[in-house]
C-alpha cells in the first residue's frame, strides 16, 4: 500500500464541550493523521481563563494561538459550533493571506448563509439550556446527575451561545469562495435540513461532498465507527489531492 503524507487535523469542539471530545479519535483514525484537539478558553485545561464570547475575537485568537499548527499539510474540522468556528478561521486566514488548510471539514452545522440567527435567543437560563442538552442527546447522564459538572457545562454552553449569536455572515457574504474542498457531514434525524447542509457547497471553490449518517445531532458519537471511517476516507482524498483546487497563499 502506498504510504500517505502526514496530515495535521485541528478539531474544534461543539458548544458546551471541551476539546477532550476528540481525544478517543486518536485510537481509530489512520496513523498518518496527526490529531490536534483545539481547546477553547474557559474549559478543560483552560478552565482558569475567561471565556471569549465574541465570534470574531475568538476566531482571531484561534488564528494566533494555532499559527504553528496551521502551516504545511493541515486541515480543520469542527462539529456544530466548531464547524462555524473553523469556517471563520478559514475566512480569517484568507483575509490575512496566510496558508489555507488543505480542506474544511464541517459536521452538524447549517451553512453560514443558512443559519437561523434566532435559534439561540432565549436560551441563557439553566432550564432552557438543560432542555437543549437533552434534545441534542450528546451529554452523558453522569453529567446531568452531577451538580458541579452540570454547572460547568451550562456556563460553557451559555458563553458559546453568545459566540454563535455574535456571528454575522454579512461580513463575508460578498467575499470569493474558499479555494479549497469542503467536506460536510450530517445526521438524518438532526433538525438541520438537507438544503441547509447542501448550502456549504456555496462556500467552496473546490470539491464539495456531503455524507449522511443515521442519528441526530450527535451522530458522530451515536455511529462513531461509521463516521470515522467516512472521515478517514475524506481525509485520504485530501492528501491525495482528489478534487483539490489550487491553494491560495500557501
Amino acid at each position: 500500500m502506498t504510504s500517505r503524507a502526514p496530515l495535521t487535523l485541528l478539531c474544534l469542539p461543539c458548544a458546551g464541550a471541551s476539546a477532550t471530545m476528540y481525544l478517543r479519535w486518536r485510537r481509530f483514525l489512520p496513523a498518518w493523521v496527526h490529531l490536534v484537539p483545539v481547546e477553547l478558553p474557559g474549559r478543560g485545561a483552560r478552565m482558569g481563563e475567561a471565556f471569549v464570547e465574541d465570534f470574531d475575537a475568538l476566531v482571531t485568537r484561534l488564528c494566533a494561538e494555532q499559527a504553528t499548527a496551521m502551516h504545511g499539510n493541515f486541515a480543520i474540522f469542527g462539529h456544530s459550533m466548531g464547524a462555524l468556528l473553523v469556517y471563520g478561521v478559514a475566512r480569517k486566514l484568507q483575509a490575512l493571506q496566510r496558508p489555507l488548510p488543505r480542506a474544511l471539514l464541517v459536521s452538524g452545522c447549517a451553512a453560514p448563509s443558512r443559519r437561523n440567527p434566532e435559534r439561540f435567543d432565549g436560551k441563557e437560563d439553566d432550564a432552557s439550556l438543560i432542555a437543549e442538552l437533552r434534545k441534542q442527546g450528546g451529554t452523558p447522564e453522569e453529567v446531568f446527575a452531577n451538580a458541579e459538572l452540570m454547572r460547568i457545562t451550562l456556563d460553557v454552553m451559555c458563553a458559546d451561545y453568545r459566540v454563535c449569536r455574535s456571528y454575522d455572515h454579512g461580513d463575508v457574504a460578498n467575499q470569493p469562495q474558499l479555494p479549497l474542498p469542503v467536506h460536510a457531514f450530517a445526521g438524518r434525524e438532526d433538525d438541520i435540513d438537507a438544503q441547509e447542509m447542501a448550502a456549504w457547497s456555496e462556500e467552496s471553490g473546490g470539491f464539495f461532498t456531503l455524507d449522511w449518517f443515521e442519528g441526530g445531532h450527535f451522530f458522530i458519537r451515536q455511529h462513531e465507527a461509521t463516521f470515522l471511517a467516512a472521515l478517514a476516507r475524506r481525509l485520504g482524498q485530501v492528501v491525495s489531492g482528489v478534487g483539490l483546487a489550487p491553494r491560495a497563499f500557501a
